[in-house]
């Protein structure tokens, strides 16, 4: 068996199925140490127990770890018992450590694609599995709002202008564009409708009803899903990987008042006036098409659509605004908390974010619709 003048190292046959492994002298990381490869030659096919011996061990590090831990391994492979109880105390509770922490598995390496049923069960186990966390977050947030009502919710004022101020004039510009070209879309679908019957008038009627209503609300909540919920999974997220939110609890600080709660402000004050907003431009785009192509007075057209809007569309609109608004706040700072440690993670909590604001806008749209129409609002 090898040797040195500083460490001893023996394997002695331990009954017809065992082996009893000698360590003695200086197993350290500087000296020649052998490799777990001398004690898998050993293993043969009747091997079924394996033991140590330290008893002549006078000092060791991570050397003798690394030993231990190919040794161990190839036991586990093989299905052979090993005793590590003769271990010095301190290397057995790091092995138990380095041995418990399981295989680390790289996202979309599959090890071949799943069937139809078998992404639906694992999208409905997964659901079940972040169920209980999205609702205590939610019921974190609703003591934050009870703590800002009563006055005792700590956070910086000058942190909730700053995302007032993110959300809503610098998002201007892109709701702009998409508001327009979707009151565009709207005017001409209802035109090639009403031509049929003569009542190309009530594009005004649609364009208005439509964009102040439901479309306008929807589109800004996507946009802003995109936007704003993406970027507050990120900004919590590499918050989370530099450990800021761990310094903040460390201080006393609740991260859900000082991070979230301006966040979901910001948005809950924001997405109304940019539904507002949408609807306007929307109505424009009508307009320009209305007069350019289908040659509607101005005049006409703009007596049509005060006739068409009521109090009533507005109250709908801004209402579908702030429940958005607060749906995109709370999945994006809830995949931010949640983010793992990694710079991968922080890729995967704002696709996430975004994923799961759609979600809830589209569900919390199709219930208001609903609520709305039987309601006879």
């Amino acid at each position: 068996m090898p040797n040195n003048a500083q460490w001893q190292f023996e394997i002695q046959p331990d009954g017809d199925d065992g082996l009893n492994i000698i360590l003695g002298g200086r197993w350290c990381i500087d000296a020649s140490l052998p490799t777990s490869g001398v004690v898998l030659e050993a293993l043969g096919d009747k091997i079924r127990r394996l033991r140590f011996d330290v008893a002549g061990l006078s000092d060791w590090d991570s050397g003798l770890l690394t030993f231990l831990d190919g040794v161990l391994k190839a036991c586990a492979q093989r299905n052979i018992a090993a005793d590590t109880s003769g271990l010095p105390p301190g290397a057995q509770r790091l092995l138990a450590m380095a041995l418990a922490v399981p295989e680390q598995k790289v996202a979309g390496h599959d090890q071949g694609p799943q069937s139809l049923l078998a992404q639906v069960g694992t999208s409905a186990l997964a659901f079940l599995h972040d169920a209980p966390q999205m609702l205590r977050f939610l019921g974190q947030i609703t003591q934050s709002m009870l703590r800002l009502f009563t006055g005792r919710a700590r956070f910086r004022y000058r942190d909730l202008w700053l995302e007032i101020e993110e959300v809503g004039p610098r998002a201007l510009p892109i709701v702009s564009v998409i508001s327009f070209l979707v009151g565009l879309i709207l005017a001409y679908l209802g035109a090639d409708q009403l031509r049929l019957v003569g009542a190309q008038v009530f594009i005004a009627d649609l364009v208005a009803i439509g964009m102040v209503r439901e479309v306008g609300a929807l589109m800004t909540g996507i946009i802003i899903a995109g936007r704003t919920g993406a970027a507050f999974a990120a900004q919590l997220g590499t918050m989370q990987v530099n450990e800021e939110i761990d310094a903040y609890k460390t201080l006393g600080i609740q991260p859900i008042d000082f991070l979230v709660l301006p966040r979901i402000l910001a948005l809950m004050l924001m997405v109304p006036l940019l539904t507002l907003y949408s609807g306007f431009i929307g109505i424009l785009a009508g307009l320009l098409i209305s007069v350019t192509i289908f040659h509607i007075g101005v005049f006409e057209y703009y007596t049509e659509t005060l006739r068409a809007l009521e109090f009533k569309h507005f109250l709908v609109g801004l209402s579908k605004g702030t429940v958005y608004g607060a749906m995109i706040a709370f999945a994006g700072c809830l995949r931010g908390m949640q983010c793992g440690r990694s710079a991968e993670a922080v890729g995967r909590a704002a696709t996430s974010a975004v994923v799961t604001a759609i979600l809830l806008i589209t569900i919390a749209a199709s219930i208001m619709t609903i609520v709305y129409y039987q309601l006879d609002i």
